[in-house]
């Protein structure tokens, strides 16, 4: 019997996109199917065809709900693909609502491009599935209990570990039949962190060959939050907030972040920590995905807490685009909490074109935001952005809480791999930039820091029992002159845009800003400049 084979065909560099390809005992199996997020040139593999067939896939195993993991399964179906999807019960009914919503945006966002796109002459597209396509494959989902062995074609085994990072978050462990008995593989999924809100500490199992971990927070050590210090933290923001009389933004991924961060923000109400004025949750997935919460309130930590917040008379869910729209009407302090959580998409872009200029506006951030996404360059301290083609000067004050973040920091993730001693063949680290892998490899402890394989999108490695050996035909690779989980050109070009805007604003008349666009197009063109406008630019360089 042939030793298995694992693809990595997202989240390899970067934290979206996951999916990995098992192919085990003339089994292929994927375990997630993400959409990736990011620099345009990693968005733009959502729109290409898979780097395998989506019709020879025998099982797909979800790991939890978050769209960067479970995003393109309604592609994988529409692309042909009509098997069993494996996941928790809470995972399905979060799934059912975030998936059709993930194709009601990107029809919505389609319409738009397509409308800018026929007044500049350019081809429409398509958007990477609707709601519909969405809503035909939830037939497919099967519900598995945590504990519970399952088996697949070719006596592939698996069963599910409650992971601690979201309403139904599991790691995978998988079990392959082989002439030197069984090979034990573990998927960590995400990994969740100490003192969650609504989730119980991780759990997994130990003695296994082979490790595929995620890496999302490590090279980064949190401060130890208890639930009153998370808090007293979030206390602050909203006190520093609400003195300018202005609007403070979270952009918060509508599951489960927004009802943990609406749960806070009532208790400091309820206590007196803060003034009592309106929370706006400005997202209909929220409101949909906080329905499931409730009907799973038995299985959270602080479950009574949440159904009180959400009881409270100041808690307002907008479900139009009208109710969206009246929120930049509203005076007085308020707090909107809105989608996406990245700045990606959704309406938080539209609270930000209304509020990002003002100086009476705080953006709060209260989760990961990946290299090249708004949230990202916001956060870095941006001083002009580009939104919906629109340049805005960012006045507004930048805060930073993650101590809500789902992931296992640093030090959580050592315990965690700890914890699975022995790990007898490789860890191989997912779901993380270069960074957070090459500090996590170097901090772990030596006999197992040997084992860690950092692999690169769409590499492939045989599971022998010898070890992990690549297989090196990466000749598909699909982003061979891009970094994952970086800036990419198109970060540069619109930084390029807005530095090129300041410079000629600063420039102090007509004659000068001639000069600078004459440099501009000598730069991109030498041999196209009359030799006129180069004496001509000399004189001005003379007098300057």
């Amino acid at each position: 019997m042939a030793n298995p084979i694992l693809h990595f065909y997202g989240a390899a560099g970067s934290v979206t996109g996951s999916c990995f390809l098992l192919e085990a005992g003339g089994t292929r199996i994927l375990i997630d199917c993400g959409i990736f997020q990011g620099s345009k040139s990693e968005k733009e593999l959502n729109y290409k065809p898979f780097p395998f067939e989506p019709a020879r896939i025998d099982a797909v195993l979800l790991t939890h709900a978050h769209i960067d993991h479970s995003g393109l399964l309604p592609k994988l179906a529409k692309a042909g693909y009509g098997g069993p999807i494996f996941a928790t019960a809470a995972t399905i009914d979060l799934c059912t609502i975030m998936l059709q919503d993930s194709g009601h945006i990107q029809e919505s966002e389609v319409r738009q491009l397509n409308r800018r796109n026929r007044r500049r002459a350019r081809e429409t597209v398509e958007p990477i599935y609707t709601a519909d396509d969405a809503r035909s494959m939830l037939p497919q989902f099967i519900a598995v209990e945590y504990g519970e062995w399952r088996e697949t074609v070719g006596g592939v085994s698996f069963r599910y570990w409650n992971a601690g990072h979201l309403m139904g978050s599991a790691s995978i462990e998988v079990e392959v039949p082989g002439a030197d008995g069984a090979t034990r593989i573990l998927f960590s999924g995400d990994v969740g962190a100490s003192n969650k809100l609504f989730e119980n500490l991780p759990r997994a199992p130990s003695g296994i060959d082979y490790l595929i971990c995620e890496s999302t927070y490590g090279d980064r050590e949190r401060e130890e939050y208890a639930l009153n210090d998370r808090r007293d933290q979030l206390r602050e923001v909203v006190a520093s907030s609400s003195s300018t009389g202005g609007v403070l933004l979270i952009p918060s991924f509508a599951v489960e972040r927004t009802q943990e961060v609406l749960t806070d923000l009532v208790a400091l109400m309820d206590e007196g920590e803060v003034p009592r004025c309106p929370i706006m949750i400005d997202s209909p997935l929220a409101s949909r995905a906080t329905e499931a919460f409730k009907k799973h309130v038995a299985d959270l930590s602080h479950g009574k807490a949440f159904l009180r917040a959400l009881n409270a008379p100041n808690v307002r869910f907008t479900e139009t685009a009208e109710q969206s729209k009246a929120l930049d009407l509203v005076r007085g302090f308020q707090i909107v909490i809105a989608a996406s959580g990245m700045c990606e998409a959704g309406r938080i872009r539209h609270r930000l074109k209304n509020w990002l200029w003002r100086r009476e506006c705080t953006v709060l951030f209260v989760g990961f935001q990946a290299a090249g996404t708004l949230g990202r360059i916001l956060q870095e301290g941006a001083t002009d952005v580009r939104i919906q083609g629109e340049e805005i000067h960012v006045g507004a004050r930048m805060a930073t809480l993650d101590a809500y973040s789902g992931h296992a920091d640093a030090s959580e993730l050592d315990a965690w791999i700890a914890e699975r001693e022995p790990i007898r063949k490789a860890i191989f680290l997912v779901h993380g930039e270069q960074s957070a892998r090459e500090a996590m490899s170097a901090r772990l402890p030596k006999p197992v820091s040997e084992k860690v394989v950092c692999p690169s999108l769409d590499d492939a490695y045989e599971l022998s029992p010898a070890g992990a050996r690549l297989i090196e035909d990466r000749t598909h690779a699909r982003l061979k002159s891009v970094v994952p989980g970086r800036p990419d050109w198109n970060n540069d070009y619109q930084r390029f845009v807005l530095d090129l805007s300041d410079r000629l604003k600063s420039v102090a008349d007509e004659k000068g800003r001639a000069v600078v666009l004459r440099r501009l197009r000598r730069a991109l063109d030498p041999d196209d400049v009359p030799a006129v406008e180069g004496r001509r630019d000399a004189n001005v360089n003379h007098g300057s």
